[in-house]
Formats: C-alpha cells, sequence, structure tokens
C-alpha cells in the first residue's frame, strides 16, 4: 500500500535499452526517496529485468506500426488497443500518484490510459529529436522531460512542457566521471575504444582494423584497441590485429564499459541516446558514426549536438571508410591537446545528475495536486 509519504509511481518502458536505462536509473532515484515503483513493458520485458533489479514487472500488450504491412499493422492496432484496456485496468487498481513514460511503442498503452484516467503524466525523451510515440503523447501529457536542451519536431504548443533534465546514466558511468583524461606520452600507449551498439556495428568491424593498418608503423605499435564486434566479424577482426602487431581484445559485448571509457583517449561510436549521454557523463573525446537508419535520423541530431560544443568529430556512415577514418585517426593522435580539450567540453556538457532531476520533476508532478502530494517533498537534501 502506498501513502502520500511513499508513493507509487508507474514506470513505462519497453525492452530496448536507450528505453530501459534511463527507467532503470529514474526507478532507483525513485527508491531511493522512498518512492514505490512498478514497471508497465510488453512481452519484451523479460529483457529488461536485469536492468531495473527487483522492480515489479506487469506485462502491457503492445505493437508498433511503423514501417510494417498493411496486416501487421492492423494485428499491432489490435495489440495496443488490448493494451489500452489492460493498462487502465491495471492504473485503476494500482491508483499511482505519477506514470512515467519513456518513448517507444511499449509505452503508448500505458500513458494513453494514464492521460484518460487523469493521473500525473510526463514522458522522457532521450533523443534530440522528439520520438514517434512521445510526439502522439506530447499533446496530452503534463511535461516531457528531455535529454537535449532544444529536441527537434516538437508539436505546436508543447515547448511549455518541456524540462530539461538530461539523460539518465547507469551509475557506474557517473562513478568514473572523477578519473582525470590519461596522459598521452610521447611513446606511450593510446587506447582505443571501438563500441557499435549492445551487438556491436557491422561496418566498425570491417573498417577499423583496415583503417588501423593504414597508419605507419610506429603509430600502430602504441595502440591498445577495445572493441566490440558482430559474432560474424570477430574471428576476422582478431586476425587483422594479429597481423599488424596491434594489441586488441574483441568481443560481442563488454561488461565493463564505464571502466574502458574512463580509460580511453578515444572513442568510436554510434550515437544513440545512452552512448552519447555514457560519453559526457564520463568526459571522453569521439569520433562518431551515426546509424544511417534510424527513424528519424535521430543519431545524426544527437551527434551534432555532441559536435556543436567541441566534444566530438562526426563522421557520416555513408563516408566512414579505412582511408577517411585513417586521415582522422591520424589528425587526431597527433593532437593530444585537442583531445583532452574536447574530453573537457564533452564534461562540461554531461548531466550526471539527471536521474536526480528527473525525479525532481516527476515529484513536482505529485505535488502539484495539492496537500495529500505536498505531504512528501522527495528532494534530495541540497
Amino acid at each position: 500500500m502506498t501513502t502520500a509519504k511513499t508513493p507509487l509511481v508507474v514506470l513505462a518502458a519497453g525492452g530496448t535499452g536507450g528505453h530501459v536505462f534511463p527507467a532503470a536509473a529514474l526507478a532507483a532515484e525513485l527508491e531511493t526517496r522512498g518512492a514505490g515503483v512498478i514497471l508497465f513493458t510488453d512481452r519484451r520485458g523479460d529483457a529488461v529485468g536485469g536492468a531495473l533489479g527487483g522492480v515489479e514487472t506487469m506485462r502491457i500488450r503492445a505493437g508498433g506500426v511503423a514501417g510494417k504491412g498493411l496486416a501487421a499493422r492492423m494485428h499491432s492496432t489490435l495489440e495496443l488497443g488490448l493494451g489500452l484496456f489492460q493498462a487502465r485496468s491495471l492504473l485503476r487498481r494500482l491508483a499511482p500518484r505519477a506514470v512515467v513514460g519513456f518513448g517507444g511503442y511499449p509505452s503508448v498503452p500505458t500513458m494513453l490510459a494514464a492521460t484518460f484516467g487523469r493521473y500525473h503524466t510526463l514522458v522522457h525523451e532521450q533523443n534530440a529529436v522528439l520520438g514517434r510515440a512521445n510526439r502522439l503523447l506530447a499533446g496530452r501529457v503534463e511535461r516531457i522531460a528531455s535529454s537535449f536542451e532544444h529536441p527537434a519536431r516538437l508539436p505546436a504548443g508543447v515547448g511549455g512542457k518541456i524540462v530539461h533534465t538530461g539523460m539518465p546514466v547507469r551509475p557506474a558511468f557517473v562513478d568514473t566521471r572523477g578519473q582525470s583524461y590519461p596522459d598521452i606520452g610521447a611513446d606511450g600507449p593510446i587506447r582505443l575504444l571501438v563500441l557499435g551498439g549492445s551487438l556491436g556495428a557491422q561496418v566498425f568491424g570491417e573498417v577499423v582494423p583496415d583503417a588501423v593498418g593504414l597508419l605507419d608503423e610506429r603509430l600502430r605499435r602504441r595502440l591498445v584497441i577495445s572493441q566490440q564486434c558482430r559474432p560474424e566479424n570477430l574471428e576476422q577482426a582478431e586476425a587483422a590485429y594479429r597481423r599488424l602487431g596491434v594489441a586488441a581484445e574483441l568481443a560481442r559485448f563488454f561488461d565493463d564499459v564505464p571502466q574502458r571509457l574512463a580509460a580511453a583517449h578515444l572513442l568510436i561510436a554510434r550515437a544513440g541516446a545512452s552512448t552519447v549521454a555514457e560519453i559526457t557523463a564520463v568526459g571522453r573525446p569521439s569520433i562518431l558514426i551515426p546509424y544511417p537508419h534510424a527513424i528519424d535520423d535521430h543519431q545524426a541530431a544527437n551527434a551534432r549536438a555532441v559536435e556543436d560544443v567541441g566534444a566530438a568529430w562526426v563522421m557520416p556512415q555513408e563516408s566512414f571508410s579505412p582511408e577517411t577514418l585513417v586521415e582522422r585517426l591520424r589528425d587526431l593522435l597527433a593532437a593530444p591537446e585537442a583531445l583532452r580539450q574536447a574530453a573537457e567540453r564533452a564534461r562540461t556538457a554531461g548531466r550526471p545528475e539527471a536521474a536526480e532531476r528527473l525525479a525532481d520533476a516527476v515529484f513536482d508532478l505529485i505535488e502539484s495536486n495539492g496537500a495529500e502530494g505536498g505531504a512528501h517533498t522527495g528532494r534530495r537534501a541540497a
């Protein structure tokens, strides 16, 4: 049972890391402040169990309609309708003080049900472009928390709802923020981290080893590379680095990315919202290659936002080749002070307190309904 002093907050998030990681960070912060938390997710919810720890989870039917054929869209629409009725019934029984959505189609039934039921509502947008689900909900919810200061594709009339909180990241990234940018000695190792998303980007497995092979031998032998690879690229990339005499550790997945990022002199990565937030939370320079097929080209917008503050260099995938990458690497590795300045600008742009700001926005909503909500501030001491 929840009371005014222990409010219940429902989170609506799907099974992808970009939506789940900020939900997990908010859940941890809300629980620290004494709130109860329940996650509403779709059938992919099993994939998020680890990220949200022991948070109670309820399954809601949902289905995406973008980019599908007529039959699939009809099925997805039916699933969304059934999910809406499920969510309305559960919300009526639970009576949460606030409902928070994290974008993506799995959040839509819950957030629509919450607006119909007149619960306090907030959506969080991870990217520099408001996603389709959040654009659909923007006119109905009370607040739109944004990772970026000026998100694009805002529907008319919702600008006053924006709260710039930043993108919550896992505590392990915040914990490494205090580590200084590592020195690049005249002959010391140069640590390069290559991340391509949760499964690694095929293009990185093909381009990066070939680019490294074009460096002069003296510089090449100073490299220490950690690189995510797709399974089908891993053996070939390992063989290439071994042939070049480059120290390289390759894996499908690294479970210590915060530590590897803190130790890196330069990152090569996609520009997903989580990656961008992690780069700026830790404060490291990066070469960003936006995924060209991202909906609304949001990764390009994310990358440009980091480049605009002088913290990254953006390379479109259509021009990302061994020849263009090696040219960029030669310039940057010959200019350690430029890398250091970019690291500091990345750190300055970071919002390590984003989870706290987002929790503040949630409690502001709870408190906005008068004495009952106002009995518990839910804020951290200054």
